[in-house]
């Protein structure tokens, strides 16, 4: 039936599978099982402003539901108007990740969650604060966040019906830039499988300024050198919602996220081999545009 399209689709960029239905299994740790109750606590959380110094600022103050759970602002914005180094990434389909930041600092949601409320960046609060502003302790404030988080999935796009057999869901020109998705264009080499995504991190060269990265991304974390500049793969689901683009908002369109991949990347010692001249005609970057607009479909959270 239409109406069971999946939410988070099983495909592949590079081989068509059948979607999964509504009843998608989303993993969760052992001790911290999906219940409706903690889903509900979790997004009560995560709209609750006493999470934040000032109570001024929620999570869904950077991760808007309306815009994909992340905002419009090219870097993220947090108590008293202080400002972060990265833009505030979309938490979609998370439930799915393998490690959680732009630099993949941490490999567990209920770890995650906390991580921006302590910050005093962004929430600045203390974990010892958090029970006298909810009447809960940290733990179960994470274990909540983290499940609601969870439950946060996009899917049902024209893309998801195209693969799950509607051939009239993706017009010419999405059909088109699909092919150069999967082709010429190379974007399925890192923006692949179900949430169009390949987990890792990758150097395009964004930061370089010609001697060095403004952020060193992944090596701050790995502390590799080979990590230099280096950042991870974001979903594209839902892409044409969350301008601006890349892990600092330096790209305000979809039409400039092409662009900067059509001339291959800023080049730089690091840049990945993945990474080069692609060449596209007017057309081709139209097509590919249209195909980006495709993987627009609904959230359920």
């Amino acid at each position: 039936m239409r109406a069971c399209v999946l939410f988070v689709a099983a495909l592949s960029v590079a081989a068509e599978q059948p979607p999964l239905g509504l009843d998608a299994y989303v993993p969760a740790p052992g001790d911290n099982p999906s219940t409706p109750e903690k889903i509900a606590l979790g997004r009560q959380l995560f709209h609750d402003k006493r999470l934040s110094r000032d109570n001024s600022f929620s999570c869904a103050t950077c991760h808007n539901p309306e815009r994909a759970f992340t905002d419009d602002k090219p870097l993220a914005i947090g108590v008293a108007q202080r400002k972060g180094t990265r833009r505030s990434p979309a938490i979609i389909n998370r439930g799915y990740g393998r490690s959680f930041f732009w630099d993949g600092r941490t490999s567990v949601l209920e770890e995650q969650v906390l991580l921006p409320i302590v910050n005093p960046v962004e929430m600045d609060l203390s974990l010892d604060e958090i029970p006298g502003r909810t009447g809960l302790d940290a733990k179960t404030v994470a274990s909540a966040l983290a499940t609601y988080v969870r439950s946060i999935l996009a899917g049902d796009s024209p893309f998801d019906r195209y693969i799950a057999g509607d051939r009239s869901a993706l017009s010419d020109s999405a059909r088109r830039g699909l092919a150069l998705f999967r082709g010429k264009g190379n974007c399925a080499t890192c923006h692949v499988g179900p949430n169009l995504t390949d987990e890792k991190f990758h150097n395009t060269g964004v930061g370089w300024n010609g001697a060095s990265f403004s952020d060193r991304g992944r090596a701050g974390v790995s502390g590799r050198r080979e990590d230099e500049g280096a950042f991870k793969t974001p979903t594209l689901r839902e892409v044409a919602r969350r301008a601006p683009y890349m892990h600092d908002g330096r790209l305000a369109t979809l039409e400039e996220v092409i662009a900067f991949y059509d001339e291959g990347g800023t080049r730089n010692p690091s840049l990945d081999s993945e990474i080069r001249p692609l060449r596209l005609k007017e057309q081709e970057k139209a097509d590919l545009l249209a195909f980006l607009h495709a993987l627009t479909g609904t959230v359920r959270q």
